[in-house]
């Protein structure tokens, strides 16, 4: 059975429900039977075996897991005389048996079955009489290993997960990333160590701290089985939704992954791989949610560990915690003595300039790029997502840059590459083609100014380009007669005292020198203001959309005149008529 067919038939089920169910709801049963029924036939070649050694290490009273997962050749087991073929044989005590069936799993299979919370769904389907009618449907289904292989029962769970994400529109964007953007930013992290990746037998570590469902997992292991069928993608994960947890740890481990390495909980406050660096990662965090939740962790973290911990370099306002997402990713890179990391994390426009010099996203940014940590930032259209039709850029950042990469940055204006949707899904109506990917992936890897009928899309930056120091320019303080007030004690003794209400700020760009620009550019204006040396701050933006913009000459006079003498004679023509 190919993988259109399976997942039709899968998806039949959904024929059971309708009435009793509504379409957004589908997902609550039938991604857990589908897990249940390919756990039953991964394990039903070695039952018997599992099942002997069971009663026989009960016997000794020895822990009875290590034995168990060796004979099942699996990262998990089920301790039970039943299967699911079995339990058709007992309709009068589906419920209780099907229970019983699930309780016997190894914790971390059990564990999937509580957050997808499933005996709420075995109750349901038990009160509206179809609990026996869906176990006998998955039970007749074959998911057999030798049927279905890791990589296509992966594909057919994935399928299902987008069908049931797509039905639920305003959850979807929440633990959903549409796909082709995570193909574009597999590409962009992944481009530049072809030769690497291409050896036989090469393991790889891939990390998503904010894994929703597993899409940006499972289509970068795609992307290396296609590539290189012999490589091997390691992942890990943590999600804060219970149900999204649930999902992508059953994906985990339909694609034969360790299940340990999905961890459940709020990354921020409790890093469930604390002890862990990786080769690769991507995100796709919250946009503009607030962590005031975790805020006593987050603080607490950044006072009393500094650049020993996460969040040394600042922590950005209270109403968005997507900055604290990248400086986490960034804690997780390997050493580069030790191969160096590439990430891809996906922001809205806010941590691009938000915040002035000496603010915690300002901090963020210049420790970005004063570490020459940012590669690149791709700027995607608008309406891509499901939750939101805001503009989205894309952050590339990497402690190994190439040589012909280093003390510089790429920008690249995407946002014109789409296509319209035939169906809107929430907020998303536009999507990217495969050329679109394709030509993004090109202008990152040729790394060079690039552009089209006058209009730049690759634009090659200093990263000194991006900074600036804020100097506070100060006036003097004046008595009712004009004169000069001077100050009576301190550093500011004999010297004219600052007047607040004329107090101005002005922002210098990296590599000019501040007593030039100001002799230039403030002197000439206020010839009595000095600088308060004490208050420069130094500061970093990235004003993406000034990068971009093409000036667009306005019209001709005459053809606008034209146009006004016409519209005036038509205005005329209208009064005429009312009159008549």
């Amino acid at each position: 059975m190919n993988q259109q067919n399976l997942s039709a038939f899968i998806w039949s089920v959904a024929d059971l429900l309708r009435g009793d169910y509504k379409q957004a709801d589908y997902g609550k049963v039938i991604l857990p039977f589908t897990v249940l029924r390919r756990l039953d036939c991964v394990l039903e070649e070695t039952k018997s075996v599992v099942l002997a050694q069971y009663e026989e290490k009960q016997a000794m009273g020895i822990n009875p897991e290590p034995f168990l997962i060796r004979e099942s050749k699996q990262s998990f087991y089920n301790t039970s005389p039943l299967d699911m073929k079995k339990l058709m044989g007992d309709q009068d005590h589906i419920r209780e048996n099907l229970y019983s069936y699930i309780q016997t799993f190894s914790p971390a299979v059990r564990d999937i079955f509580d957050s997808f919370e499933f005996h709420t769904q075995i109750e349901r389907l038990h009160k509206a009489g179809l609990l026996y009618q869906v176990t006998e449907k998955f039970a007749n289904i074959d998911l057999h290993p030798e049927s279905v292989d890791n990589y296509q029962m992966g594909l057919v769970f994935e399928e299902l997960i987008r069908k049931f994400a797509e039905l639920s529109n305003e959850t979807a964007g929440e633990h959903f990333t549409p796909r082709e953007v995570i193909r574009m930013m597999v590409n962009l992290i992944f481009i530049e160590d072809d030769d690497i990746l291409s050896k036989p037998g090469v393991v790889r570590t891939i990390y998503d701290p904010a894994a929703g469902t597993g899409g940006m997992l499972s289509v970068a292991g795609e992307y290396l089985a296609e590539h290189n069928p012999e490589a091997r993608l390691t992942m890990f994960g943590q999600e804060l939704n219970p149900e999204s947890y649930a999902i992508c740890k059953a994906d985990m481990l339909i694609k034969g992954q360790d299940v340990a390495n999905i961890v459940f909980g709020n990354t921020l406050s409790e890093d469930g791989h604390s002890d862990r660096h990786f080769d690769y990662m991507l995100s796709n965090p919250p946009f503009g949610v607030e962590w005031k939740k975790v805020e006593k962790e987050v603080r607490q973290e950044h006072e009393q560990q500094g650049f020993n911990g996460r969040f040394g370099s600042g922590l950005p306002r209270v109403s968005d915690g997507s900055m604290l997402f990248l400086l986490h990713l960034i804690s997780k890179m390997r050493p580069v003595s030790e191969g160096g990391s590439r990430l891809g994390i996906v922001l809205n426009g806010s941590p691009l300039f938000t915040g002035g010099a000496g603010s915690g996203e300002s901090e963020i940014r210049r420790y970005v790029i004063e570490n020459d940590l940012l590669e690149a930032i791709v700027a995607l259209p608008t309406d891509m997502f499901y939750n939101t039709g805001i503009s989205t850029f894309i952050w590339i950042v990497s402690n190994r840059k190439p040589e012909h990469r280093k003390g510089k940055v790429q920008l690249i204006d995407a946002s014109d590459m789409w296509q319209k949707m035939r169906k809107s899904l929430g907020s998303k109506r536009k999507e990217l083609r495969d050329e679109h990917i394709a030509e993004i992936t090109r202008l990152f890897g040729s790394f060079a100014d690039a552009g089209t009928d006058g209009k730049p899309i690759s634009r090659i930056f200093r990263n000194i380009d991006f900074g600036y120091r804020t100097i506070t320019v100060e006036r003097p303080l004046r008595d009712e007669q004009g004169n000069i007030v001077l100050g009576q004690k301190g550093k500011l003794k004999g010297k004219p005292l600052p007047d607040p209400s004329l107090r101005d700020n002005e922002d210098v760009p990296l590599g000019r020198d501040i007593e030039t620009y100001f002799k230039r550019e403030v002197l000439p204006y206020v010839p009595d203001a000095w600088i308060d040396h004490d208050k420069t701050k130094a500061g970093y933006e990235i004003p993406f959309n000034r990068y971009f913009y093409v000036f667009q000459p306005p019209r001709p006079l005459e053809e606008i005149d034209v146009e006004l003498m016409a519209v005036t004679e038509r205005i005329k023509e209208m009064l005429e008529g009312l009159r008549a």
